[in-house]
C-alpha cells in the first residue's frame, strides 16, 4: 500500500542564497550540505554575509522566475522554468514554495497545455520537483489532481510532441509515488504506462515490432515509472502483474535500444524480488531460457554496437543475471554529509534513481535535508550538523594532494618492479 500520509509535511526548512546555473548546481549543492540554517551562511574567511539582505535577494529572484513563467516569450519561459527546476533541486524551499504553490501549479498548467517540446518537458519535471518539495501531504496531492488529467491527455496524444510525451512518462510515475493518496488511482496510473510500453513487446508470431528511437525512449521512461509504481502495489496486485508480465518482459531484451534493454533487464530484477519476497519458493516457468538471454547480454561482444553501450549494459546484466539466480544485489553505499545509506534491494535502488533523475547533484543534499525523502529511505529525522563540525572533518585540498601524490609514488614504484625485465623472478 501507498506509504502514510502526513498533512503538510514538508521537505525542511526554506534555504538561502543559490546560483541558478546547471553549471555550479553541484559545487553550490555542496557548501549548503553542511547546514540547515533558513539562510545559507556560507562565510568566507575574509568577511560575513548579510543573511536577511541575502535572504530578500534570493526570494526576489524566484519570483522573478514565477512571474516570467507567464511572459510572451518562449524562451523567456522556459529560462523561467529552469531557474525555477535549478533551485527546487538544489535547496529546500518549502515555506517559500507553500505559499505559492497554486501560482507555480498554475504556470505548469499552462506551460504543459500551450508550450511546445522543451517547455513541456521543463515543466512536467518542474511538476515533479515541486511535489517533491511539497512531500507527502494534501498540497502535493492538490498540484497532482490538478496536473494528472494533462499529463494522461499527452500520454495518451500520439501527435503530441515526443520528447513532450517522454517527460511526462517519467514526471508522472514519481509523483504517483509522492503524492497519490488513493491505490486505485496507483493501478490506473499504472495501466496508463502499460499502454505505451506494452507495444515494444513481441508479436504473437513472435516477431518484434518495428518502433522508432524517440518512440522507444518513451517506451523505456514508461517502464521505469511503471517498475517504480511496482514498489508501493499490494501483494494481489503483484501477483496479478507477475502472470501478465513477467512472461512477455523478456522480449524487451531483444531491443535494439540499450537504454530499453537495460530497463527491461532492471524490472525482471524488480519483479523477481518482489515475486521471492512473496514466496520464497517462486520459480519461473522460462527460468533457463530467461538466463541464457541475460548470460548472453552479461557477456554480449557485437561487433555493430557502441563499446559504451556494451560496457554499461555487461555491467547492468551481470548484476540482473545474478539477481534471477540467486537473489544477489550488489549493494552500494551512499555518503552524504555524515551519515550512510545502502541501497541494498532492487526495490530501493529503482526508487532512488527516481529520485536522483529529478533532483541531480543536490541528491546528497536532499537525503541530508529533505524529511520526506528522508522517510522514504527510513533514514528518521535530519541530523543538525554545525559548519565547525563539518570544517573539522573535511581534509584540506592540500592534505588530500599529498595524500594522493604518496600513494601514487607507492603504486607507481610497486608497478615498476614488477614490470622490470631485468628483476630475477626468483625474488619473488
Amino acid at each position: 500500500m501507498p506509504r502514510a500520509k502526513k498533512k503538510n509535511s514538508r521537505g525542511g526548512q526554506h534555504g538561502g542564497v543559490q546560483p541558478f546555473s546547471d553549471e555550479d548546481a553541484s559545487v553550490e549543492t555542496l557548501s549548503h550540505c553542511s547546514s540547515f540554517s533558513d539562510v545559507t551562511s556560507v562565510v568566507d574567511e575574509g568577511g560575513d554575509v548579510n543573511e536577511d539582505a541575502a535572504l530578500e535577494d534570493y526570494q526576489f529572484k524566484l519570483k522573478g522566475f514565477i512571474d516570467s513563467t507567464v511572459d510572451k516569450s518562449a524562451k523567456t519561459r522556459q529560462g523561467a522554468l529552469d531557474g525555477l527546476k535549478t533551485a527546487m533541486a538544489t535547496r529546500i524551499l518549502y515555506e517559500f514554495i507553500s505559499e505559492r504553490r497554486m501560482t507555480i501549479t498554475d504556470s505548469i498548467e499552462r506551460c504543459l497545455k500551450k508550450g511546445k517540446g522543451e517547455e513541456q518537458r521543463a515543466a512536467a519535471s518542474l511538476a515533479c520537483l515541486l511535489c517533491i518539495q511539497l512531500g507527502s501531504g494534501l498540497e502535493s496531492e492538490e498540484v497532482l489532481k490538478t496536473l494528472k488529467p494533462i499529463f494522461k491527455n499527452i500520454l495518451a496524444d500520439g501527435s503530441a510532441n515526443v520528447q513532450a510525451r517522454q517527460a511526462v512518462a517519467t514526471s508522472l510515475g514519481l509523483c504517483t509515488l509522492v503524492a497519490e493518496d488513493d491505490i486505485f488511482d496507483v493501478y490506473a496510473t499504472m495501466e496508463c504506462f502499460e499502454s505505451l510500453f506494452t507495444h515494444s513487446y513481441a508479436r504473437a508470431d513472435g516477431s518484434s515490432p518495428t518502433v522508432s528511437l524517440p518512440t522507444s525512449q518513451l517506451h523505456t521512461n514508461a517502464l521505469l515509472s511503471w517498475a517504480l509504481l511496482l514498489t508501493i502495489c499490494s501483494a494481489s496486485q503483484l501477483q496479478d502483474i507477475l502472470s501478465r508480465h513477467l512472461p512477455k518482459l523478456p522480449s524487451l531484451l531483444e531491443s535494439e535500444d540499450v537504454n530499453m534493454r537495460i530497463a527491461a533487464g532492471e524490472t525482471i530484477a524488480l519483479l523477481f524480488e518482489l515475486a521471492r519476497d512473496l514466496d520464497s519458493e517462486f520459480e519461473f516457468e522460462d527460468w533457463d531460457q530467461l538466463c541464457d538471454k541475460l548470460n548472453a547480454l552479461a557477456t554480449d561482444c557485437n561487433k555493430h554496437r557502441a563499446k559504451t553501450d556494451k560496457k554499461k549494459q555487461r555491467s547492468v546484466f551481470r548484476d540482473v543475471l545474478r539477481a534471477v539466480e540467486s537473489g544477489d544485489f550488489q549493494c552500494e553505499n551512499i555518503r552524504f554529509g555524515t551519515e550512510r545509506m545502502t541501497i541494498d534491494s532492487w526495490q530501493r535502488k529503482r526508487t532512488y534513481d527516481a529520485f536522483r533523475e529529478f533532483v541531480g547533484a543536490g541528491m546528497n543534499y536532499h537525503l541530508q535535508a529533505n524529511d520526506f525523502i528522508r522517510d522514504v529511505f527510513e533514514l528518521g529525522p535530519p541530523i543538525l550538523v554545525d559548519s565547525a563540525t563539518m570544517k573539522a572533518m573535511k581534509i584540506s585540498r592540500f592534505e588530500r594532494h599529498l595524500h594522493n601524490s604518496a600513494a601514487f609514488k607507492a603504486r607507481t614504484k610497486a608497478r615498476s618492479k614488477f614490470r622490470d625485465k631485468r628483476v630475477d623472478v626468483g625474488e619473488f
